[in-house]
């Protein structure tokens, strides 16, 4: 949508092609309805690709700064919370999808709903296209937005990337990103429902992969939620390996929670709760039960080292990685083109005349907060406004 409108702008007939009854589907379920549209901490730094280079150049063509105008543009007005999420302030994606479909009707863009591309041709003027319709259409320049797997009953189901291998480029392995965590879960079923903060550490071996903070769930199956969600493009690109994920809840109350261990220590205080301090209600009694102690022991009744045992527990909970839940689980994909094939500058295949490619096309992966959307809406809106400038 949005690189339809950009390139709308430069007076050339548009044609958006959608397997869906109506434009934006997708986009509908994104913040859990609210639309998470960009976050103020945009950054290349937070995402993973080939080349983080590319996608600095590519934010400094159109970042957040610029999409938040171009939301203002369209009709829709955000907000910021305090750790910097962007939502519309309707926080509904129904007003954002209903903008974009108002936008894309004031400039003139030919919808082409409830038809799939099922193939793509390269011809010496530019592209024919197959449709399910049987129909054929023909376009001299061509930006394919058709996404990756993540939410096929959304109808993104990766099916253009055989078609874009055929005409010359490489394609890696399509996995799941910003999943849910499949664990074994058995030594941790009593805190099966909990919800809280902390820090989570995915290592193979003892290796640190990689470390993220934020909020999760746990599951009968496994963890879910931001924190590991953002972990999860590493995880499924490792199918074999053995990895651990280590939770840290008291990632940023330890010292207070030390200080007031010490000065409780001579006390009959019970240890549940001075945890309890930091840390839910359901999360003391299973760690305590971890470092070998009775459940209600009085904080009286433990030296210097057993208190530090139990905390030392509560900072590392480990959990054993089985995978990740699947395409229909996640929010995006890793896999796709690789972004060394793709020039930032004006999302233009190097490989393909007249072929452009944007979002989840390419092999890009961000953290949850508004970064994927970011990336699809700068991608678009840079090969939108190059479509018809000759290459830079």
């Amino acid at each position: 949508m949005t690189a339809a409108l950009f390139a709308a702008k430069s007076g050339k007939k548009v044609r958006l092609i959608d397997g869906n009854e109506q434009v934006g589907r997708k986009l509908l379920v994104t913040g859990s309805g609210r639309a998470n549209l960009t976050n103020q901490h945009m950054n290349a730094s937070h995402y993973t690709c080939a080349d983080a280079a590319w996608m600095d150049t590519l934010l400094k063509r159109f970042g957040h700064t610029d999409l938040i105008d171009f939301f203002h543009e369209i009709g829709v007005l955000t907000f910021s919370t305090s750790d910097g999420w962007c939502y519309p302030v309707s926080e509904s994606a129904q007003t954002v999808v209903e903008a974009f479909a108002c936008a894309l009707h004031l400039a003139g863009i030919e919808l082409v709903l409830n038809t799939k591309v099922t193939t793509i041709d390269k011809t010496k003027e530019g592209f024919n296209l197959d449709l399910s319709t049987g129909a054929t259409i023909s376009a001299n320049r061509l930006i394919v937005a058709a996404g990756g797997k993540a939410y096929p009953t959304l109808g993104s189901r990766g099916e253009l990337f055989a078609s874009i291998k055929n005409l010359g480029h490489s394609i890696t392995p399509l996995v799941p990103a910003l999943a849910p965590v499949t664990c074994e879960m058995k030594p941790w079923s009593k805190l099966t429902g909990l919800r809280f903060d902390t820090r989570v550490s995915l290592y193979e071996s003892n290796t640190l992969l990689a470390e993220t903070t934020g909020n999760l769930i746990l599951t009968e199956w496994g963890l879910n939620g931001p924190a590991v969600m953002d972990l999860s493009h590493h995880i499924s690109t490792r199918p074999n390996a053995k990895l651990e994920l280590i939770l840290n809840p008291l990632f940023n109350s330890e010292g207070e929670l030390r200080d007031l261990i010490a000065r409780k220590h001579g006390t009959a205080t019970p240890l549940r709760v001075i945890l309890g301090s930091v840390l839910p209600p359901k999360l003391p009694p299973v760690l305590i039960a971890r470092a070998g102690y009775p459940v209600d022991v009085l904080i009286n009744e433990l030296n210097n080292g057993q208190t530090d045992k139990v905390l030392k527990s509560a900072a590392a909970m480990p959990f054993k990685v089985t995978g990740v839940r699947g395409f229909e689980y996640c929010q995006v994909c890793a896999g796709g083109v690789p972004v060394s094939e793709v020039d930032p500058m004006n999302m233009r295949s190097r490989l393909v005349p007249g072929l452009t490619l944007v979002g989840e096309t390419l092999d890009v992966v961000g953290p949850c907060g508004g970064y994927n959307l970011q990336f699809a809406f700068s991608s678009g809106a840079v090969a939108g406004m190059e479509i018809n400038n000759p290459p830079k």
